[in-house]
Order: C-alpha cells, then sequence, then structure tokens
C-alpha cells in the first residue's frame, strides 16, 4: 500500500483517531484476517455474521499490525486505532483513496473480470503473462466482493501496472458498487451461465448483474462472442469493444482444440496472426479462458510468443479447478471441485469424455451445484442424463443435495448399476478408492459447499 498518515486514513474512511498521531504513517498491506496481517499493515475489525474481528484485535498487534480500524475502540490494546461506524464500508472508501492516488500517476492499468465461470482462471492467466513485464496485482484466490476486492486494490502503490481485478456477482447492483469507484480500463465479461440463478431470479437477472461491470469501462470492453447473452451486451457500449471465442468475428479467434491427458492444444488466430498454444492445463473451457487473456495481452501490447510461452509453462489455472492429479497407483484425477455450475459440470464433463476415446476408462464423482433455487433439481436431473449420454464408464455420487442426479442417471434406460450413490464424503471414499484401477481418469467435481475437493485429493494420494 502506498504510504498514508493516520490523518490522511481517518479522514478517508469517515473516522475519529482513538490512538495515535496524526502524522504517524502507515504503508503495510491490509487485511481483515488477524492471521494474515504483515508488519506495519492495517487490520480491519470486521463484523461477520460467524465472528466479531474485535476479538481478534489483540493478536493483530502482536502479528505486527501498526494500526486497526474498527467499529468498538479498545481502551487495553496498544495498537493505534481510528474508529469507523462500518469497518467493511472503511475498507472500501481507504482504497478508493489509494487507487485515486496511485492513478493519477498515469502509469496505471485496471482490468476487471467478471462472469458465472471462469474469472479465477483468467485472472491468474493474464497475471502470469504481465507479472515478468511490470509490477502487477491480482487477486488472492476468488478475492471479489466487497470485502476481497478493495483488499486487492490496498496491495498496488504507485510503482504498480497492471490491477487485475474480479468482480463477483451478490445481486443487482453489487457489481456497479464496485465498478462505479475501480473504473476498469478494459473489462472482460467472460460467460453468463446458471450460477447463482437460483438466488438471482433466473439467467436473465445474471446477465444484468454482469453488464454492470462493462457500464463503468473507460477504455475498451472484451466480450465472450460465443455467449449470446453476453455478445447482445455490445448494444449501447461507448467504449471500443473486441471479443475472443470461436466466433468468426472474434479478434482472438479458436480455431480448433485438441484434449488429452498431457493438456489442451489450442490453434488461435490472434488479430492478423495464427498462433499455436500448448497448455498443460486441461479443458476446452481453459481455452476460453486463454483466449480471453490472450485478447486482453493483445490490447495492452503484450508480445505473442511471451504470452504463448507464461501459458505453455503454466502448470494449473488454480487448485482445485480442473487440476491434474497423478496417483502412484497409476489413475489419474481430475481434481475441479471448487466451484460448479451447470455450465462448469457440462464443460468439465465434456472433457472427460474426449479424454475417454484416448482408450481411458472415465469415471466421474460428482457432488451438488449449489445456489441453483427452485432449479436445482431440474439441473442435476440434465446433468446425471448428460454423465450417461456421454458414455461415461462409472459415476458415483456424493451427497443428499446430489441425489436426484444418480437418481436420473440410474433411470436412463441404457444403464444398469454403473452409478452409485454416498450419502456423505466419508462413506464415499473407501468404496471409491477400491474400485479404481490403473489408467482410470477420475473427475471430481461439485460446488465448494459440498467438500469433495479434499476427497479429490485424499483419492490422488495427495496430503
Amino acid at each position: 500500500m502506498i504510504e498514508l498518515s493516520l490523518a490522511e486514513i481517518a479522514e478517508a474512511v469517515g473516522g475519529t483517531i482513538f490512538r495515535g498521531a496524526e502524522a504517524d504513517l502507515v504503508s503495510g498491506v491490509s487485511t481483515t484476517d488477524s492471521r494474515s496481517v504483515e508488519q506495519g499493515g492495517i487490520f480491519f475489525a470486521k463484523v461477520g455474521a460467524n465472528d466479531d474481528g474485535h476479538r481478534h484485535l489483540a493478536a493483530a498487534g502482536q502479528a505486527g499490525a501498526a494500526l486497526a480500524i474498527l467499529q468498538q475502540p479498545e481502551e487495553a490494546a496498544e495498537i493505534n486505532q481510528i474508529v469507523v461506524a462500518d469497518s467493511v464500508l472503511a475498507l472500501s472508501d481507504l482504497a478508493k483513496l489509494v487507487l485515486s492516488r496511485v492513478r493519477s500517476t498515469g502509469n496505471l492499468t485496471v482490468i476487471g473480470i467478471t462472469g458465472s465461470n471462469g474469472k479465477t482462471s483468467t485472472k491468474n492467466m493474464l497475471r502470469e503473462i504481465l507479472s515478468p513485464l511490470a509490477p502487477t496485482v491480482a487477486p488472492v484466490g476468488s478475492y471479489n466482493n466487497l470485502v476481497g476486492l478493495p483488499t486487492t486494490v490496498l496491495r498496488i502503490d504507485h510503482e504498480t501496472r497492471y490491477l487485475i481485478l474480479e468482480y463477483g456477482a451478490a445481486g443487482l447492483g453489487s457489481i456497479a458498487k464496485l465498478a462505479a469507484w475501480t473504473l476498469p480500463d478494459i473489462a472482460v465479461v467472460l460467460k453468463v451461465g446458471l450460477a447463482h440463478a437460483g438466488a438471482f431470479g433466473g439467467i436473465e437477472v445474471t446477465a444484468k448483474i454482469k453488464a454492470e461491470l462493462i457500464e463503468f469501462a473507460t477504455k475498451q470492453v472484451v466480450l465472450n462472442f460465443d455467449d449470446p447473452v453476453v455478445r447482445a451486451m455490445e448494444t449501447g457500449i461507448s467504449v471500443a469493444v473486441s471479443g475472443f471465442g470461436f466466433d468468426e468475428n472474434a479478434s482472438t479467434k479458436i480455431t480448433a482444440t485438441d484434449l488429452s491427458l498431457d493438456g489442451t492444444k489450442v490453434s488461435l488466430r490472434i488479430g492478423e496472426n495464427d498462433s499455436e498454444l500448448s497448455m498443460r492445463i486441461l479443458g476446452e473451457h481453459q481455452a476460453m479462458n486463454a483466449a480471453a487473456a490472450l485478447e486482453v495481452s493483445r490490447l495492452l501490447g503484450i508480445d505473442t510468443d511471451h504470452c504463448l510461452k507464461v501459458l505453455s509453462e503454466m502448470e494449473m489455472a488454480e487448485r482445485w479447478r480442473m487440476q491434474l492429479l497423478r496417483s502412484d497407483q497409476g489413475f489419474h484425477v481430475i481434481n475441479d471441485a471448487y466451484n460448479a455450475s451447470p455450465d462448469s459440470m457440462k464443460a468439465a464433463l465434456q472433457s472427460l469424455a474426449v479424454i475417454g476415446r484416448s482408450g481411458h476408462r472415465t469415471v466421474a464423482v460428482l457432488g451438488a451445484m449449489a445456489e441453483l433455487g427452485e432449479i436445482s433439481d431440474q439441473e442435476h436431473h440434465a446433468i446425471g442424463l448428460l454423465v450417461v449420454r456421454y458414455n461415461i464408464d462409472k459415476l458415483f455420487v456424493v451427497g443428499q443435495d446430489a441425489k436426484v442426479l444418480h437418481l436420473a442417471a440410474t433411470a436412463e434406460g441404457s444403464w444398469d448399476g454403473e452409478s452409485e450413490f454416498f450419502g456423505s464424503v466419508s462413506e464415499a471414499f473407501e468404496p471409491i478408492r477400491a474400485s479404481l484401477e490403473p489408467n482410470d481418469v477420475v473427475l471430481v467435481k461439485s460446488s465448494n459447499a459440498a467438500g469433495l475437493r479434499f476427497l479429490g485429493d485424499q483419492l490422488a494420494g495427495v496430503k
């Protein structure tokens, strides 16, 4: 973070200095987690549904925090303190000041990414491309909400050249609230799918939320030209627009993909030039994420050969996202159980089916897709039928919330006993592990809440 005095910080967050001198300086990393406080940083005591950050004030001070921003002062704590009405709002208010100061130097480019799927993978690809070239700040994990996004912004300083931000959706106006002050130079919309459809009331509402980002883009919008819902956002955009995907009009156009356990080979036309990309990362949907990253890089004037080299060397897009694990028993596990929606579930199963054509027995270990609301049964039923139609050799369904998926697959006339159901992860591990054979390829896929990512690690022998 840039260096600021307590007086400047108090003014930015609308707070009162309870302990400390106005001239005291702070320049360390800010956080709401006392376990990740760094020497000289700011600790924001966030009041949440399950915890109260004020309880961890002493720990933050012991860890080296130079300042606490809180809602209730603590007389006994020796750490400098600024008292505010709402510590989460204060986080964004301070981030606004920092971003404004850094932006005033004219050297910063902000890249904003949203979409139902692929945000974190695309962000990681861009980070790997840009970081060797200039100081780059990108979110840790999936920091994309009212806490995570400003926390990321607060990591920039006057040397930062690129700031990559993820914008997650939490209802109408949620992305606009963040985009209105971050004002991305380049806004990227990856896909609008059924993720969160239950919470938001349908894909049309999801589309409106995602489109909020492009309303605040200042220079360029990058759209997935293969998604008709995203492509329709092109209408009325007042800044330059370009696209990526298989679509003939895409500026970064995928012309072919070839998937195997060695990775994903992608043929592309980037601008006017043909290119070949060989990624270790699995999945045609990851080829789309790479195309998005390459289109942004093209707009930034980054050398294509550098981009292709970096992407070819990435081991994975992110842990638990199409992460290929090789067990010492000779089978492979594709652990993709951090997030799941009908679209991402279909994409992962499609990748498994393609790999199976090269002589591998295919096994799907599937759990629930969260936040689908009243369409949950319908979408789980559809995935069960899809498993059968993709000719997946064996299906294991884990968790009561996913049982409809098992029932749908079992009822399909062409199947007889190829699907097994387990009520919990603990029940599932031993039977699944005992059934696996050398040369099998096992896809483990579910929403984060289902906990199957740990099952995937266990099956592969990862500790």
